[in-house]
């Protein structure tokens, strides 16, 4: 009778939510024996700046898995011997948060192995689930790759396709491709240890790179479309969040849709103006409504740029019948905001320190909003 096989000795690295149902599929995994889990160590959350583990931390708690190692900077070299003297045949990354040193990839004779929120090499680096939603994709997807020293350039080993409706939001988004990373692992995980599967190399034709987000980059322009900004609200959930100073205080969008011109310039509500169908967005750039073609052009802009911004539509203050862009102007019982091709209709918000609700609610509770415009003081 011959003897089983052993069970190859393997290293986690991962810290946010992302990485929760690989990890879990992979302490279930029969080919493997979870020897260490590596992720970012406790820092303060919240506004009580209560210090937290990692949800990875908790998660391996929570499973039975252990050492849990929390290095402050994995490429110390006290760090990496602590990783290698768990002796791993393999590592496996999601979410992790930290460059990886050279002699951990090489190390493991089964390679380290990442899967990443997007189809690359499409949306490499920091945020590929936000650049996603920025661009307008159609579909987007995870890819299993095997690491090597440059950013998201290693061999790919498998992916897997999820197509987009436009109207997903960033943790929505990252929750789906989270299963899907979990799937795609177990699918993969036997045929790559046992040396059926093989890597191929990652093209380069195609390749976007990504930055991490700035709290800047959360603050609505109106000078930009209605369709690109209805994108950044559900791209930018839950931080930097889509926000604007106004005579109110901090406005936080949540929830947003286009509300397009027909023809003249007409208040929400009245002839010439609409309410787009969901999101509003048109998947191909040439048919973004717009009077003069600027969201087309952002769109296939931001499908070959290094961080999916699609660029603002106009910089001058004023539309181009001459009202002034940012204005608040009555939407129903709610509120819109004037932009560069029509109005942001806004459907759930959040001033200051409030909760969420409706511009319905924001309006009757503040109703001086209506005639005033989004104003832009130094961030504190």
């Amino acid at each position: 009778m011959s003897e089983a096989p052993s069970r190859a000795r393997t290293v986690f690295l991962g810290s946010g939510s992302f990485a929760l149902p690989v990890l879990t599929a992979l302490a279930s995994a029969p080919e493997v024996s979870v020897v260490g889990v590596v992720t970012a160590p406790p820092r303060p959350a919240g506004r009580g700046g209560t210090v937290r583990r990692s949800p990875v931390a908790e998660r391996a708690d929570d499973l039975g898995l252990g050492p849990v190692l929390e290095p402050p900077r994995l490429r110390a070299r006290p760090a990496i011997d602590e990783v290698l003297a768990l002796d791993p045949a393999l590592i496996v990354l999601a979410d992790y948060g930290q460059i990886v040193p050279a002699a951990l990839l090489d190390a493991p004779a089964h390679g380290a192995l990442n899967l990443h929120p997007s189809l690359l090499p499409r949306h490499r680096g920091a945020s590929p689930v936000p650049a996603a939603i920025l661009a307008g994709d159609r579909q987007t997807g995870v890819t299993l790759m095997r690491m090597d020293e440059r950013l998201d350039n290693g061999p790919i080993v498998a992916q897997v396709g999820v197509p987009l409706e436009g109207t997903e939001t960033a943790p929505e988004l990252e929750a789906r491709l989270a299963d899907e990373a979990a799937r795609l692992l177990r699918a993969t995980l036997a045929d790559w240890l046992s040396g059926r599967l093989r890597a191929r190399l990652q093209p380069e034709a195609g390749a976007t790179m990504t930055k991490p987000l700035r709290r800047e980059d959360g603050r609505l322009d109106p000078a930009r479309t209605a369709a690109d900004l209805t994108r950044r609200v559900r791209a930018y959930q839950p931080w930097p969040g889509t926000w604007a100073e106004t005579i109110e205080g901090r406005l936080i969008v949540w929830r947003a849709r286009p509300l397009t011109v027909a023809g003249p310039r007409a208040e929400p509500g009245r002839s010439g103006a609409r309410a787009d169908a969901g999101t509003g967005v048109e998947w191909a750039a040439s048919s973004i409504r717009s009077d003069r073609g600027e969201d087309a052009r952002a769109l296939a802009s931001a499908a070959g740029s290094v961080d999916g911004d699609a660029g603002p539509a106009r910089r001058d203050a004023h539309a181009a019948d001459g009202e002034p862009l940012g204005r608040f102007v009555p939407d129903g019982d709610g509120l819109a905001i004037l932009v560069a091709d029509g109005w942001l209709r806004l459907d759930e918000v959040q001033l200051g320190g409030s909760r969420r609700m409706t511009s319905a609610e924001l309006r009757r509770g503040h109703p001086r909003l209506v005639g005033s415009r989004l104003g832009h003081p130094a961030l504190p």
